[in-house]
This record gives C-alpha cells, sequence and structure tokens, in this order.
C-alpha cells in the first residue's frame, strides 16, 4: 500500500499557536475548569447542562448562540452551570453529505481538514475575545 500526499504536512505548533488563549481568556478557561471540576467531584451542587447547536458550520450564528447562552447561563449561575459544546465534524452513517466545519470549512468546496482545523482554531480565539 502506498499513500499519497494530497496536502502540505500538518504544522502542529502553528495550530497550537492560531488557538492559545492568552490574558483574561485564559483566566476565565481556568475558572471554568475548576467550577467544573467541582461539579464533577460533587462539592458543587448546581445541575451541569452540557448544551449546544447540532452543527457548527455558521461562525455567527454560533457567535450569537454562545451569547445568548453566556447571557442565560448569568441569570441561573447559582443553579446551573452551563457548558456549551460546539460539533465540528457531523457523523454519517453512509458518508454522505456535508461533514461539518473540521472536515469542510467550506461547505461548496472540497473537503479540507488542515483549512478546518485553522479556521475552527481561530473561531475558539474569535469567540474567547468576545467573552461568549
Amino acid at each position: 500500500m502506498v499513500f499519497t500526499a494530497k496536502s502540505p504536512k500538518i504544522n502542529i505548533e502553528e495550530v497550537r499557536a492560531l488557538s492559545k488563549l492568552e490574558g483574561q481568556a485564559l483566566e476565565r478557561k481556568s475558572q471554568r475548569d475548576q467550577e467544573l471540576e467541582a461539579i464533577i467531584r460533587g462539592e458543587d451542587q448546581r445541575i451541569l447542562l452540557v448544551i449546544g447547536p447540532c452543527s457548527s458550520d455558521n461562525e455567527e450564528a454560533v457567535l450569537e448562540y454562545a451569547k445568548r447562552l453566556a447571557t442565560l447561563q448569568e441569570e441561573v449561575t447559582d443553579r446551573i452551570f452551563m457548558v456549551m459544546r460546539v460539533y465540528t465534524a457531523k457523523p454519517r452513517t453512509n458518508g454522505d453529505g456535508y461533514k461539518g466545519l473540521i472536515h469542510q470549512p467550506n461547505a461548496t468546496e472540497a473537503p479540507s481538514l488542515i483549512n478546518g482545523i485553522k479556521q475552527f482554531a481561530i473561531f475558539i480565539i474569535v469567540s474567547s475575545r468576545k467573552q461568549v
């Protein structure tokens, strides 16, 4: 069996650099990680709610969803801890159809895993800067 490269090798360090959190975004994530850990350990009695859209192919729509979820989180913060989950790959039983942002960042173009990874990394940074 012979493998033929169809794209440049993925530079893992470049991808990590694209999605590196810093400053307030990193502090906020660390705080939420600690809260989540306390809930999982049973040290915090809030309900853990994992919620999110079924697809993340539209960045603007996902950011709007996250913004609304963040507003709701503020209203119920004493009772419920929300974690937004975002599907970047859509499982398909037969392999047909749109595969999701991570595999096909542009639904009208051919799949490109590296471009999907880069786009999602940038999406993480954009959403963290908007504090959603």
